[in-house]
């Protein structure tokens, strides 16, 4: 950055190998399961590393916060997001999650560079982009020159860009391989554990129902077995074929000229023009014709109105040239369910949005919008949107409603919806309602009847309180909503579900805490044949300290219903004594079944590690989890006399936890963190620690003794596994003339 203050120039460059890659899952959330739900990759990989701090979670457009207090927590390592017991999770939730993740399939360089100029009233600038993968260095998989024939063959077209898997192998017990065999004039791979055969390790890829030409006979082996079906009428009969996904090096670039000019405090202008450059193949030159586009925008603000009432007018035009591509989404998170889009529609996008903005001297807000939505001769949509908020010192009422209507080539859609929220609060008191309801009509023009998009539902809710919501409170409220959906090609009532929530904090002090958080609801179905499915959220915590610092606690309970992966491993040779299982082929098959490994009982046989696969079947469950921390802090007593003085020198933490999960069957809730009924009992973790200080963190003869206690049952796909580790530890820590530390574990 040169210049002066009002005459400044800017110029920023910069360039990095990037490990990351922008990806988006959408789901709709499961009635009452509050995860884990899986993320995955671009390319549909089971196993996504996330990187830390990426994700952006919406849940129906609204960004939640992440953290064990707020909406959810994420564990990047496996790529799975759960959502916490103080945001219920139903299946009317449309939940988005962006976020970026490990993608090492190549060497990717990306730069960026610009230059801006700014004056007191204008400023312009311009920008260049670019992120490429380096395709002749790639990371996680070694292309063959046949492999890299097929992408120079396939252009754009991702369906194309499948190769034959199987390579030739050596024989060992611990794989998996096959052998080539003529079944009714079609070479196919047949399993085979003969080291005399010709062997192929084949890799299968899930192709869907009647697309391929295997299907999975055993999954119980260290790797799994497919076997080959023959076609009936021509129609396959598997889901799997012998072939893997090939990933192709891409580019993407972009230059941005923007501009803004200020005249003055009423007046806004704005512009912005880009470039895109976007191959989505580097190993082939077909489809290259569409890599480049154009887009760019105009904003313009003007005060109309200045006095006790401020009225704006606004205005703001976008046009997208259809081979236009960006790096991230340009529009907000629920954009093409906003205008009723389902599909890519081909097209220059114009999208031109207006409208007055009124506020009314600090006591309320009004806002009038209308919006103009174009996809060339494909699509063309109309949206007028009206929202207000009005308070005083007693009153607050804020809504926000919006009419669509849109025509494209297959149908005819109108989409209604309104939220509206109003309270009214009396002193401490404070009593309230709500109001939300949508009407989505889509109407195929073929036929004339409804698409699977039609929909509407009535939510209305009340609720009262007392307190202080940023200190000591109570809230109670009910919900009732009524969902319809398509049914015969008719809109009917499919389900309807009352929920009702208790929100405290009854204690807050100093030292003291307590806050009570409790949602029950129950889904029922029209349809008798479909089970009411009812859900139950709870947590309180309660923290204290007694005697100054002395004694410290804090107790958490929690029940949430959820999933549990059914964990699928597989076993890996490795050096005799870096191991810790061994086979036994008990059945005397040749194949190394799961059941088969045990615990070596010598270090020398000991040859085979249990690895862990990405979790891809979870079991409903309901879980309860108790947890308590006790700290005795003798410190304080540090300037007494006596015993008191010698038991200063000593600090001890305590820990439990306990957190049980059963198999979900309707309203079976275990409430009873401590219950020893076994019978649905699929999950368990247990673990008690102490911990036992002297001259704590002072390095002076300091000395730990730990003591832990685990108890764990896990789902395996072979059943459940328990186990129960014990383990001491000591530790002494020591500086000797503030030079040498001595450390002893």
């Amino acid at each position: 950055t040169f210049g002066t203050p009002d005459k400044k120039t800017e110029v920023i460059a910069s360039g990095a190998l990037v490990r990351g890659q922008y990806a988006r899952s959408s789901f709709v959330g499961q009635e009452g399961n509050q995860g884990p739900y899986k993320l995955r990759g671009n390319n549909n990989e089971l196993y996504v590393l996330v990187i830390s701090g990426s994700e952006r979670v919406y849940v129906n457009g609204i960004l939640k916060t992440r953290g064990e207090n707020n909406d959810y927590i994420i564990d990047y390592n496996a790529g799975e997001i759960i959502f916490t017991s103080l945001f219920p999770i139903t299946s009317e939730m449309r939940i988005n999650i962006e976020y970026q993740y490990t993608d090492r399939n190549f060497t990717r360089f990306i730069t960026y560079g610009g230059i801006s100029h700014e004056r007191e009233n204008w400023q312009i600038g311009g920008y260049v982009y670019s992120e490429s993968d380096v395709k002749n260095q790639p990371l996680q998989q070694n292309l063959s020159s046949e492999q890299i024939d097929i992408l120079q063959n396939a252009g754009d077209d991702i369906s194309e860009m499948n190769g034959p898997s199987a390579y030739l192998d050596t024989y060992s017990e611990n794989k998996i391989l096959y052998r080539k065999v003529i079944i009714g004039a079609v070479e196919v791979f047949e399993y085979s554990n003969n080291p005399n055969d010709e062997l192929y390790n084949v890799r299968f890829s899930l192709v869907g129902n009647n697309e391929g030409n295997y299907i999975l006979v055993n999954n119980q082996a260290v790797g799994k077995i497919y076997e080959y079906v023959p076609p009936i009428a021509g129609i396959p009969q598997g889901n799997y074929e012998p072939i893997v996904r090939l990933i192709a090096p891409t580019k993407i670039q972009m230059a941005t000229i923007l501009g803004k000019y200020n005249p003055s405090e009423k007046t806004l202008l704005d512009f912005e023009v880009a470039l895109s450059n976007s191959d989505q193949n580097l190993y082939s030159t077909l489809d290259d014709n569409n890599n480049k586009g154009f887009a760019g925008k105009f904003n313009g603000k003007q005060r109309v109105f200045d006095g006790k009432t401020k009225i704006d007018a606004f205005s703001n035009y976008q046009l997208v040239q259809e081979n236009f591509k960006t790096i991230e989404r340009l529009y907000n998170i629920e954009f093409n369910r906003d205008w009723n889009i389902t599909s890519t529609l081909l097209g220059n996008q114009s999208f031109l949005t207006s409208g007055l903005d009124f506020n009314f001297d600090n006591k309320g807000k009004a806002l009038y919008q209308f919006e103009n939505l174009t996809f060339g001769d494909a699509f063309s949509g109309n949206k007028h949107t009206f929202s207000g908020r009005y308070a005083t010192k007693n009153w607050m009422i804020w809504s926000n409603s919006s009419v669509m209507k849109s025509d494209s080539e297959l149908s005819n859609s109108s989409f209604s919806r309104s939220e509206n929220r109003s309270s009214y609060k009396l002193g401490k008191n404070w009593v309230g309602a709500t109001v939300n309801l949508e009407n989505n009509s889509e109407k195929l023009k073929t036929t004339n009847a409804f698409s699977a998009l039609s929909q509407r539902f009535l939510e209305y809710g009340a609720f009262v309180g007392r307190g202080d919501s940023t200190k000591v409170f109570v809230e109670l409220g009910f919900l009732q909503r009524q969902n319809d959906s398509l049914q015969n090609n008719r809109i009917e009532r499919v389900n309807h579900s009352n929920s009702y929530y208790l929100k405290s904090q009854l204690i807050k002090t100093e030292k003291s805490n307590l806050s009570v958080f409790l949602n029950y609801r129950t889904l029922k179905y029209e349809d008798s044949n479909l089970k009411d499915e009812p859900s139950l959220n709870s947590r309180i915590l309660y923290s204290d300290r007694f005697f100054g610092q002395l004694i410290q606690t804090t107790t958490a309970y929690e029940t949430s219903s959820g999933t549990i992966a059914q964990q699928e491993f597989t076993y890996l040779q490795v050096e005799p004594g870096q191991g810790v299982y061994m086979w036994n082929d008990y059945n005397g098959n040749g194949i190394q079944e799961l059941q088969e490994f045990e615990i070596a009982p010598y270090s020398d046989l000991a040859i085979y590690v249990r690895v862990f696969l990405p979790n891809q079947v979870f079991v409903r469950t309901h879980q309860n989890k108790f947890s308590q921390a006790l700290n005795f802090n003798f410190n304080q007593w540090q300037n007494e006399k006596g015993f008191k003085k010698f038991a200063s020198h000593f600090y001890n933490q305590t820990s439990f936890l306990i957190d049980r999960k059963i198999k979900r069957n309707g309203a079976n809730f275990d409430l009873n963190p401590f219950s020893k009924e076994e019978e649905e009992l699929i999950g368990l973790n247990t673990n008690f620690r102490n911990s036992l200080f002297f001259n704590r963190g002072k390095q002076h003869h300091s000395t730990t003794y730990s003591f832990l206690l685990n108890e764990n049952q896990n789902l395996l796909s072979v059943g459940s596994v328990a186990a129960k580790n014990q383990s001491h530890q000591l530790q002494y820590q020591h500086l000797v003339k503030k030079s040498w530390l001595f450390n002893l574990s």
